[in-house]
């Protein structure tokens, strides 16, 4: 499964000390406490002490009577070797007093304890040797700390550069993770638990001989084998003739005879709910449900507890825990080091270096491993020591033997053993050379030999590097290694000591047995029986502490297991449109009927003169002229490297692509953009801001000003005057403005690279096509007859391209509207018409061959021939549509491109031979039993009708490198050990049936074999009492499972073993027929083949599929953006009315149910009532009454609860709540309840109070934040997991179907029964589900190949005959294991879980904390007054200015963001009403730097879009800007009359001030001036050097206009607009003269107010105002941000 790496920031801090050996100073008074010998000394101690505790058994005793003393001994010398450490301590340390003292380090109170319970282990030694203490007593429990000194021998190896502060800081962060996923976990165990309580109950009732009375019930009462059986005649299973079903509780077997396993009561029930979800032994609990009660039940529960406790729930917790101390496992990484690679010194021969001589040697090694894989058994009487194996063995070993000692005469032995390769060449050929000596030939040397199979890694560098990059350096796996190791050695060593004095418990009396019991519990295979082994033989009183124990011990064991665990730039054509390459061009001509004078002749085709002109080499040659720095000059230079003219080339053909008019809309975005950002630098540089408080900016803030910046540097300055005067300071900040100036060309040429790469790619495919479309007739023409723009080819498209259009459109605005059923629709529009009918009609076929089965077959039955026809039918028209309209094979869009074409036509074939043969009689294995077979692939055509399934299966098998590399290593690992297997236990395994005889010769007659009856009871065989059994003929055979008399059944026993099943059953054969020591075999490929090797296999796959969909290339930052999209989807509006505004009574009422000790309260309330569940409610049982009474207590309190929120929240208030309404169903339901439960008083209303605690029990969600998010995201991870699951669920039909036609008959066997069967379709769905879980799934395979002589066979017929099919079993069931348990389940948990990283991401991965979302909720809350989730387009203003912390926008410096979020959502939305979501999004896309954290398509379209809307506010604060100056202008020209009538009465006037100008601090202003200069008063102070118009984005004022422009004519859509009243010209004067201080003359006055301008003067006065823009800083009033 994935795991995604935490990320770390370096502390520069002192390490952590995880040893006190080294914390002692050199300095200090010591005299042998701190040398490194004592250390080394002390960790060889503590390995030694943990031998001599795994010794220390009765058992061990018992069989060496010396070790007794040894182990005294030696705990002796231990014990006075540490005791003297912990004094010399203490003496240098100090006990108490001191900072480091002996006491205060957590270290040296370890190892005082482990000194304190050698003393104790030691006193119990010398009792026991004495007989005063037995030692089967269970004192030898004090010895259980014992082996947790194995610590002190390692930890000094795990020492790692981590500051303690940072541990501190993990652990704590991580506990609030650890103990909200703990509680999720515990929520499913406990509702399970209640469940299957209330649904179930007791499995203790069992079909019994007829005369069995109480007290008497044996092994021989029972039926064979043990059957749960129901009273109820209408449910469950009946018993059959001389049997009764009855009740073993009532016949006197206590509950440890019954067996632990159940639903008695909710300690019992949640353990047996774990046992199911660790997916061991769930089926046969399955199977003991459905005889005892309702069928519905058992599958409803326990399938659905699989799916989501089991594969989901469960791995979210291990994932979570995992991912909690991620930061710690990549400090272990760090240790492991990185890859050296050696070279060869200077003495290294030719012949050494040659290929020839490498390939030569790997040949060899090649053929010795086939001819070591071709071993096989010969019989007993055959010499195995002279045979031509051991020849070939011989020979071999002298060739590699030689090749050693001349690379060592090459190298010398110095530089020879300095490779870690030829130390492990040098080890095989030491190992090979004893193995050839007769008398060790087929012994454990033999694991010499065939681990000469490795050498082959060399022989590929792909496979060499892959291998390399799993496993890492020597030291990561031999880490591992070593810590799984102890790990086992010392749970093994606790379970030991805890379990040894266990009379009739075998399993723990040595340490060799407690080891393979624990290691069998680490891999999970039958971990249950030794559970349930160990609980039955310490009693009821112990058993719930064994049960916790093993219990833990096994999700420690699940957690380590756990943890151990591009652009499409295609340029070519497909090969079926490229073979028209291989034809003569012939393009069509058109035959002229005109004179050509009547028209004018058009250019010849491109593609035409291609044929005559080599294009390449003269526009490379005119590109190159036309370039401006490909002078003359630079041809003189013939080193100019190629790249830099490509790069040339490239950029010109870039730049010609674009047409003018897309030159003219480039050059005007380019001239506002830079207009734009000139301005915001401008602001950001005059220091407007100072004076006021600082304050620290939002996220908002911060990354709009991030934007700001690096479009300002990718577009640069124009304005050279800004930068003049610069100090120190400011020439620095240049410099780094220069640096991320290159940053963010860099960035963008990095994108744009790939995007004009993508399009090249797309543009050449689309060029070569036209290309053939011009030059070939024939191409593009379905089946070479109908053409390309035919009439009838065009009905075709129409038909097949028919879809539902998703989007509504307003036909007047063009809006899209928001629809009520919009998730409808989006589904609808999915597919097409076309393959909407053939999917309906695909999944009714699917149903009607679910009813087949080997009794009703489709060819005797005419009613599902009916759904055969349809099928053909409809799916012959669609082929021939899609045919006419797309072509079959050689045509773009063909029928056949690729293989998803292909399978709809070979279903299609299939369907209409089996369709027209129909055949009666089918015989087993034969053609027409493969044609059926091949019909059962009918559902995967629903994988090529849905596009999103097609994308799941491209996805997943797009890049096979990887799986096809790691399926040769463990094909490889696998056939390493099949011929080891071979060599060693070929022939050996084989054994006589009845345990008595040891001999074959022997092995002849009958003998009575007992039968097991039943896996749950424990009933004792009485006196004179014999197990049920029959008499059988004694054989001298293999087991029946598996055998290692050829690599081909080795390799399929090893297989098997590497599922995990089975291998248990194989360890045991081994080393009760070979010999103890051989078990290391099978343990050793178990840890290598399958907790590392499958684990690396699946990891893979799942890798590969995540770098196919692209999450396995996020960057960090871009991780955390699919997150914070993931817990966005997942946030809801709070639906919180508000506080009523007096102090009465609704308030107080408010203040209560809003308290948290309130919800606290009544959450204990509904937990106390679950409580009342754990017991099931029968209306015979007498506690049940009490109970349902407390329960009608507690539905009166919840009714109180929802009176009290109604009276404070108002009906409507309470309404708007979706919890609300469901506290208020439930609460109805127990009212309903209580009045029925008091009017009937019979088992429904008991199971509907039941059913009603339940419903209550879901409302503890919505009162536990993390809970309610937890299982949010179980439902997102659902739904982005929905196409997997229905993959999944339609290759188990295709299974299923196929497993009806091959095994629909095959007869009963060891796991085929009356519950495990192939009989029909639902059955074998069954059967697969539980083969998906691996449950004895290799036992079911082998029942399925069962062959003559042990069944019927039938020549004619499959529905007659009862045996199986060999080779049909082996490619079904490792098939299906394969690519449904190995590859989709674990793809499918590893997505699920993969949606979990928003839960277990840290507060500093996350870029909007929760926080930060609970505050927009509550800001959300109150400007949606109604409740509904919507808002109008206008409030959002209000949302925002309400926003505070990290979302706040702050109006005085970034009311250019407050306009682009505002402007942004009316664009988005039309307007119309906006979504909680909608503005959440449009917060999150503002709140993150877009650059790092979106993708490349995401992105482009983000930018496109914001750069619209920063172009679009500009517009319209420019627009609004001349719409209020315009205003102004009017307001002052109704005032004033006409300019021309004003000069005609004052024209004298103007004459004699012109002689004679008055002076103007003498001059009186009159009325009209008074009210211009109050006018004036009104408007913003301004500084002297701000004296122009400034339409910026953040002008607060309307406008700021000069006095000397009051005048002035206006320009309107092109035209000069003069004043309609009369002004005097004084007044206009002497307002001048005021204003600007007089500076200004009269004559620059006239001429301004000139209407007859030149064109020139005015262009250029334009130009000088757009200029003054830049350079001038305007303000502008809050209000008018909300004329937007």
């Amino acid at each position: 499964m994935l795991k995604r790496k935490q990320s770390s920031r370096v502390e520069v801090q002192p390490v952590a000390d995880f040893g006190p050996d080294e914390s002692l100073s050199d300095s200090a008074d010591i005299l042998w406490i701190n040398k490194p010998w004592v250390h080394s000394l002390l960790r060889i101690c503590a390995i030694i002490s943990v031998i001599s505790v795994c010794m220390n058994t009765p058992m061990t005793f018992e069989h060496y009577p010396p070790l007794q003393y040894v182990t005294f001994t030696l705990d002796t010398l231990l014990m006075f070797l540490y005791t003297a450490e912990m004094i010399a301590k203490m003496h240098i340390r100090g006990i108490v007093k001191g900072d480091s003292s002996y006491v205060k380090d957590r270290w040296c109170v370890f190892d005082g304890f482990m000194v304190f319970c050698l003393w104790v282990s030691l006193v119990l030694q010398v009792f026991e040797i004495a007989d005063i203490v037995d030692q089967m007593s269970p004192w030898g429990m004090l010895r259980i700390p014992r082996p947790l000194i194995m610590i002190r021998a390692f930890r000094i190896y795990f020492r790692f550069e981590l500051p303690r502060t940072r541990i501190t800081n993990i652990l704590k962060r991580s506990g609030e993770q650890i103990w909200s996923v703990s509680i999720f976990l515990l929520f499913f165990l406990l509702l399970y638990g209640i469940l299957g309580v209330q649904m179930f109950g007791t499995f203790t009732y069992h079909c019994v001989v007829n005369d069995t009375k109480p007290g008497n019930v044996t092994w021989n009462s029972l039926a064979i084998p043990d059957t749960h059986c129901s009273p109820e005649l209408e449910e469950g299973y009946q018993c059959p003739l001389g049997f009764t079903c009855m009740d073993l509780e009532d016949l006197g077997l206590s509950r440890q005879e019954l067996g632990y396993s159940g639903f008695n009561e909710i300690g019992t029930s949640i353990f047996t709910v774990y046992e199911a979800a660790s997916q061991e032994g769930w089926v046969f609990l399955m199977y003991r449900a459905i005889d005892s009660f309702p069928r519905w039940r058992s599958y409803f529960y326990f399938i659905t507890l699989i799916f989501f406790l089991a594969w989901l729930v469960k791995n979210v917790f291990i994932a979570v825990i995992i991912e909690t101390f991620a930061e710690i496992r990549v400090q272990f990484q760090q240790m492991w080091g990185s890859r050296s690679s050696t070279t060869s010194t200077a003495t290294t021969q030719q012949m050494m270096r040659s290929s020839v001589f490498h390939m030569f040697i790997l040949s060899m090694v090649t053929v010795d491993v086939i001819v070591a894989a071709s071993n096989y058994h010969k019989g007993d009487s055959f010499r195995r020591q002279y045979d031509e194996f051991y020849l070939a063995e011989v020979a071999f070993t002298v060739l590699f033997d030689l090749e050693a000692l001349l690379k060592i005469w090459c190298l010398g032995f110095t530089g020879y053993i300095s490779s870690s390769l030829h130390k492990f060449e040098l080890l095989l050929v030491i190992g090979t050379t004893l193995h050839v000596y007769p008398d060790l030939y087929h012994s454990q040397f033999t694991y010499f030999q065939v681990l000469r199979v490795v050498r082959l890694i060399k022989i590929s560098p792909a496979l060499e590097d892959f291998v390399y990059k799993i496993f890492g350096p020597g030291k990561k796996l031999g880490s591992l290694v070593v810590f799984t190791a102890s790990l086992l050695i010392v749970m093994s060593a606790i379970s030991l000591q805890m379990f040894c004095f266990v009379e009739e418990l075998d399993r723990f009396t040595t340490f060799p047995r407690a080891f393979m019991s624990m290691f069998q519990i680490l891999t999970q295979e039958g971990w249950v029986d030794v559970m349930d082994q160990t609980l039955n033989a310490v009693g009821h009183m112990w058993a719930p502490v064994v049960a916790i124990y093993f219990i833990l011990y096994h999700l420690f064991a699940t957690l380590l297991k756990q943890s151990e665990a591009n652009a499409d730039t295609k340029e070519k054509l497909p090969l079926r449109l490229r073979i028209f390459e291989k034809f003569p061009n012939r393009p069509q001509m058109v035959k002229i009927s005109k004179l050509p004078s009547d028209f004018t002749v058009p250019k010849i085709r491109e593609s035409f003169m291609k044929q005559f002109i080599d294009r390449q080499q003269q526009d490379t040659c005119c590109l190159l002229r036309s370039l401006p720095s490909a002078s003359s000059s630079s041809c003189d230079h013939p080193k100019r490297s190629a790249i830099e003219d490509n790069k040339y080339i490239d950029q010109k053909l870039r730049k010609s692509v674009f047409s003018i008019r897309a030159r003219n809309l480039l050059e005007k975005e380019t001239a506002v953009t830079k207009i734009l950002r000139a301005c915001t630098r401008q602001r950001m540089l005059s220091g407007s801001f100072e004076g006021q408080p600082a304050k620290e900016r939002s996220i908002l803030s911060v990354q709009h000003h991030i934007r700001q910046e690096r479009r300002s540097l990718r577009h640069g300055s124009n304005s050279q005057r800004i930068s003049r005067g610069k100090s120190l300071e400011t020439l620095t900040q240049d410099h780094s403005n220069t640096v991320r100036y290159r940053n963010a060309q860099r960035e963008d040429s990095e994108i744009k690279m790939i995007q004009e790469k993508k399009e090249q790619a797309e543009m050449k495919r689309k060029v070569q096509e036209e290309e053939l479309r011009e030059n070939h007739p024939y191409f593009d023409k379905p089946l070479f007859i109908v053409g390309r723009e035919h009439r009838f080819r065009n009905f075709c498209r129409v038909v097949v391209r028919a879809r539902f259009n998703a989007s509504k459109t307003d036909p007047v605005t063009g809006a899209v509207k928001n629809t009520k059923y919009h998730q409808l629709y989006d589904l609808l529009g999915l597919v097409t018409y076309l393959d909407w009918v053939m999917i309906i009609v695909t999944i009714c076929s699917c149903i009607s061959m679910m009813f087949e089965s080997p009794f009703r077959r489709v060819m005797h039955a005419p009613t599902l021939q009916i759904a055969e026809y349809v099928f053909v039918i409809f799916m012959s028209i669609e082929l021939n549509l899609k045919i006419m309209a797309d072509g079959l094979f050689f045509t773009p869009t063909a029928v056949i491109r690729d293989f998803g074409g292909v399978m709809d036509i070979f279903i299609y074939l299939v369907s209409l031979i089996f369709l027209c043969w129909m055949p009666q009689n089918v015989p087993a294995e034969s053609g027409a039993q493969l044609l059926m077979v091949l019909r059962c692939l009918r559902p995967l055509r629903i994988f090529k009708l849905v596009p999103q399934m097609r994308k799941v299966v491209r996805e997943l098998f797009s890049g096979f490198k990887e799986i096809f590399l790691v399926s040769i290593l463990l094909l490889t690992l696998m056939l390493v050990f099949a011929s080891f297997g071979v060599q060693l236990f070929a022939g050996k395994l084989a054994k006589c049936n009845d345990p008595n005889i040891i001999r074959r010769e022997d092995c002849n007659g009958i003998f009575r074999i007992n039968v097991s009856v039943s896996k749950n009871l424990n009933l004792k065989l009485r006196p004179g009492e014999k197990k049920p059994g029959f008499w059988v003929p004694r054989v001298w055979a293999n087991p029946r499972n598996f055998n290692f008399d050829n690599v081909g059944n080795a390799m399929l026993a090893l297989f098997e073993v590497l599922s995990l099943k089975g291998w248990v059953e194989v360890r045991d054969v081994i080393i009760h027929r070979v010999g103890p020591m051989h078990g290391i075999y099978i343990h050793v490929f178990v840890f290598l083949g399958c907790m590392i090797g499958l684990t690396l296999f699946v990891g893979v796959v799942i890798a590969n599929f995540n770098e196919n969909k692209g999450t396995a290339l996020l960057t960090v930052d871009q991780r955390r953006w699919e997150d914070l999209k993931s817990r966005l989807k997942i946030a809801q509006p709070l639906h919180l009315p508000p506080r009523p505004d007096n102090d009465g009574f609704r308030a107080k009422m408010y203040d209560i149910t809003q308290h948290p000790f309130f919800k606290r309260t009544i959450a204990l309330l509904v937990l106390a009532q679950s409580v009342l569940l754990s017991v099931k409610w029968d209306v015979e049982d007498p506690v049940t009454v009490p109970l349902a009474t407390m329960s009608v207590v507690f539905t009166f309190i919840f009714v109180l609860e929802v009176t009290m929120k109604i009276i404070a929240m108002s009906p409507a208030g309470f309404w708007q709540s979706r919890r609300n309404r469901y506290d208020l169903l439930v609460t109805s339901l127990g009212v309903v309840w209580v009045v029925l439960h008091f009017a009937l008083l019979n088992a429904y209303t008991y199971m509907m109070g039941a059913c009603v605690i339940v419903f209550r029990f879901f409302s503890i969600c919505g009162k536990h934040v993390t809970l309610k998010m937890l299982l949010l995201t179980v439902v997102v991870s659902m739904y982005k997991s929905f196409f997997i699951i229905v993959g999944m669920f339609l290759l188990l039909l295709c299974y299923a179907f196929a497993g009806v036609v091959l095994f629909g008959t095959v007869k009963y066997g060891e796991n085929i029964n009356r519950h495990a069967n192939f009989s029909s379709a639902g059955k074998a769905i069954t059967v697969l589900f539980r083969i998906v879980t691996g449950e004895d799934w290799n036992k079911i395979m082998h029942d399925c190949m069962v062959q003559p002589p042990f069944c019927t066979p039938d020549e004619f017929t499959y529905w007659a005959t009862d045996c199986g099919n060999y080779a049909g079993a082996l490619m079904y069931f490792c098939s299906f294991y394969v690519i449904i348990a190995y590859i989709m389940l674990n793809l499918l948990v590893a997505i699920i879980v993969e949606n979990f990283s928003l839960f277990y991401s840290t507060e500093e991965d996350q870029l909007l904390s929760y926080n930060d979302l609970r505050h927009f909720q509550i800001i959300w809350n109150m400007v949606d007054d109604k409740r509904e989730g919507v808002i109008p387009t206008f409030r959002v203003k209000f949302l925002l200015r309400l926003l505070r912390g990290r979302l706040e926008v702050d109006l005085d410096k970034d009311k250019l963001l407050f306009k682009h979020m505002c402007y942004e959502m009316e664009r988005l939305h039309n307007g119309g009403d906006v979504t909680f979501h909608d503005v959440l999004s449009m917060l999150s896309y503002r709140s993150v730097d877009i650059r790092k954290s979106l993708q490349l398509e995401e992105l482009l379209a983000r930018e496109q879009l914001e750069y619209t809307i920063e172009e679009e506010v500009a517009k319209q604060t420019i627009r609004m800007w001349l719409k209020k100056c315009l205003k102004r202008i009017r307001a002052k020209q109704q005032q004033s009359c006409s300019i021309i009538h004003s000069f005609r009465e004052s024209r004298q006037q103007e004459l004699s001030r012109f002689l004679n100008p008055p002076s103007i601090e003498t001059t009186q202003p009159s009325e009209d001036m008074n009210a211009n200069s109050q006018d004036n008063n009104m408007q913003p102070e301004t500084s002297s050097q701000q004296q122009l118009l400034s339409p910026t984005l953040s002008d607060r004022g309307g406008s700021r206009q000069d006095a000397a422009d009051a005048g002035k004519p206006q320009r309107k859509f092109g035209q000069w607009r003069l004043p309609s009243a009369p002004k005097p010209i004084s007044h206009s004067v002497s307002s001048v003269n005021l204003r600007f201080g007089g500076r200004t003359t009269m004559k620059s006055v006239v001429c301004k107010m000139n209407p007859m301008t030149d064109a020139a003067s005015c262009g250029s006065e334009v130009k000088k105002w757009w200029t003054r823009q830049l350079t001038v800083e305007s303000d502008e009033s809050g209000d008018d941000l909300l004329d937007i």
